[in-house]
């Protein structure tokens, strides 16, 4: 009778190993999580540093033209469609160009590129597919009673990694496939003024 006693009294036995299991669940769940979390902070800090990127890349040409004022509608790619940077003909030693609005270009050019950093042979310091767009928004005229400024708009274009809206700017239209919403786009505005005008 006290044998029988004893086998009634013993706890049931697998609920710890039930325990157990649902923990390896939950953990394997919060693991994932974690996983897709930090591949969503690598695509935002990589957008981020292309936005970093870009903003200095606009600036550098917007200073450009405010340093060559008298020159600025030469700053203006023609056809309308023309762009610096990924894929055009620009060389990769701009030594040999004269110095003026053609070296600004070709200097320009390579920094979208990512000439100014580089891993062996792979330039990588800009952004993916950098473009530069400059665009004339209002031509300079020094008419007596006109006295307009001359207008021109810096843009620079790349590709992003994760779809947004479609930007109003242009440059580089069609460039990164079929999917607008990956370019991504800046502009500045550089006003020209004439002040010899009254």
């Amino acid at each position: 009778m006290l044998a029988r006693r004893q086998a009634c009294d013993r706890p049931e036995q697998g609920t710890t190993m039930l325990e157990v299991l649902v923990t390896i669940v939950i953990l394997a769940f919060g693991m994932l999580g974690l996983a897709g979390l930090q591949s969503k902070i690598f695509t935002a800090e990589m957008e981020s540093y292309q936005r970093a990127q870009a903003v200095l890349l606009m600036n550098d040409m917007v200073e450009r033209i405010n340093a060559n004022r008298g020159a600025a509608a030469t700053y203006v790619l023609s056809p309308a469609s023309a762009t610096l940077g990924t894929g055009d003909a620009q060389p990769a030693d701009c030594s040999s160009v004269a110095a003026g609005v053609a070296r600004d270009q070709c200097e320009w050019s390579n920094a979208l590129k990512g000439a100014a950093e580089t891993s062996g042979t792979t330039k990588v310091g800009a952004m993916i597919g950098a473009l530069g767009c400059v665009r004339q928004i209002q031509a300079e005229n020094a008419a007596a009673g006109v006295c307009t400024p001359g207008i021109y708009l810096v843009t620079v274009a790349w590709q992003g990694l994760t779809p947004t809206s479609i930007p109003s700017a242009t440059c580089g239209a069609g460039t990164f496939g079929s999917d607008e919403r990956l370019r991504r786009a800046l502009s500045a505005r550089v006003s020209i003024g004439l002040p010899s005008c009254q």
